[in-house]
């Protein structure tokens, strides 16, 4: 098997200094809210295997505590400015960009997408409110042992969305769009696609334009290649049956070309607050991005199990593009050995964001979401995160 570094542009082995000066550990003694924080990630990742926790947690937008442990590789410390796969993160800004077109009058949430995806199944029926709350019906290719069969097989591969589309299309809905929520990566890939056509402006550079740029997340940026900017968080993968490094694995599977993101810590804790106080949005379009109208949605019928139509209750529930759960509002992004987590609690002011990456053996499950919900439990105890 090829290494992880063939193939990568050159460009990925230049540093960028701001992001040393923007993003940096605490220096100096720490008070006991960041001392605390600190030695319960450090338990953490003893108790979960984990070759490195980098995290941020602030208050008021304002740092209580900034951490980097382990390595990112052998004898290579973990710095906090070090970049990563942010996976689903982007889908809560492909969501709110939506809100804010919807706004402008350039489109409307109830619009069937025969408009924009002409060549689309059922697009009669499929409306952009139901890309953005994951309600279509359509199958989930991530789920789909032919897919994974195919990913597993060439990790390098480039997807494009045609090919990650041919999956769900294979099979039938799952239920009357509308009627049932499932979780389906393909939503994301095809709300991409008409957020293009709607906006006129290349899904990129449509999220620079109206959500990193106006957030001041300088160092959150879509990748058309495997490449991750400098300094590089390295992650580690089993799926495949052997522990063996995927930093390079090609990432254009996971959502919409255009919103394929790496970030560093600062600008996860900081798209943390925006996103979960609704900084980009009105307060209407907020209130509807919390619950676009799938609470009370996830019923399991004959074709979809409760694995698939997971019920979505008021106090757990996906939103438009995000989920929210006792409270916080969050994104946790797992792909390929990177894992992460942005949380944010309104109630609180407060933001948490993790990522994490394992050792051989370490057991199943998003490690950064688990460390957050230990955050949560210690900062606020009366508003647990799981």
């Amino acid at each position: 098997m090829a290494t992880a570094l063939q193939g990568v542009p050159a460009a990925a082995a230049v540093t960028a200094p701001a992001a040393l000066e923007r993003c940096a550990a605490t220096s100096g003694p720490v008070g006991g809210e960041a001392r605390e924080i600190l030695e319960l990630a450090r338990r953490a990742k003893s108790e979960l295997a984990l070759k490195s926790v980098i995290l941020r947690v602030t208050r008021d937008g304002r740092e209580v505590v900034t951490g980097a442990l382990g390595e990112s590789m052998s004898g290579v410390p973990v710095t906090a400015d070090m970049h990563f796969r942010s996976g689903s993160v982007a889908i809560a800004y492909m969501a709110t960009v939506l809100l804010q077109l919807v706004e402008e009058g350039k489109a409307g949430l109830d619009d069937p997408v025969a408009r924009w995806l002409p060549d689309l199944r059922d697009n009669d029926k499929i409306t952009l409110r139901m890309l953005g709350s994951t309600t279509s019906g359509l199958h989930d290719y991530v789920s789909d042992p032919k897919f994974i069969a195919d990913f597993y097989a060439a990790p390098f591969r480039h997807w494009t969305p045609g090919d990650l589309l041919s999956y769900p299309l294979a099979h039938p809905l799952w239920y009357e769009p509308g009627t049932n929520w499932s979780y389906s990566h393909i939503n994301f890939v095809l709300l991409g696609a008409a957020l293009e056509k709607i906006s006129g402006t290349p899904l990129d550079k449509l999220l620079q334009q109206r959500v990193m740029g106006p957030l001041g997340l300088q160092d959150t940026a879509n990748g058309f290649t495997p490449q991750i900017p400098a300094p590089v968080l390295h992650s580690y993968d089993a799926e495949r049956g052997k522990y063996e490094e995927s930093t390079y694995w090609d990432p254009s599977w996971s959502t919409a070309p255009g919103a394929v993101q790496t970030t560093h810590i600062c600008d996860l804790a900081r798209s943390a607050q925006a996103i979960g106080s609704g900084e980009l949005l009105s307060p209407a379009s907020f209130k509807t991005q919390l619950d676009p109208g799938t609470v009370g949605l996830g019923h399991s019928t004959k074709d979809c199990p409760a694995t698939v139509c997971s019920a979505q209750v008021e106090d757990r529930h996906f939103g438009f593009g995000l989920i929210v759960s006792k409270g916080w509002v969050l994104q946790n992004p797992s792909l390929t050995g990177f894992a992460a987590i942005q949380a944010y609690l309104p109630a609180e002011r407060l933001a948490i964001a993790v990522t994490a990456t394992v050792e051989p053996g370490a057991p199943e499950g998003n490690a950064a979401q688990n460390i957050a919900e230990r955050l949560a439990v210690a900062l606020t105890p009366d508003h647990p995160l799981k």
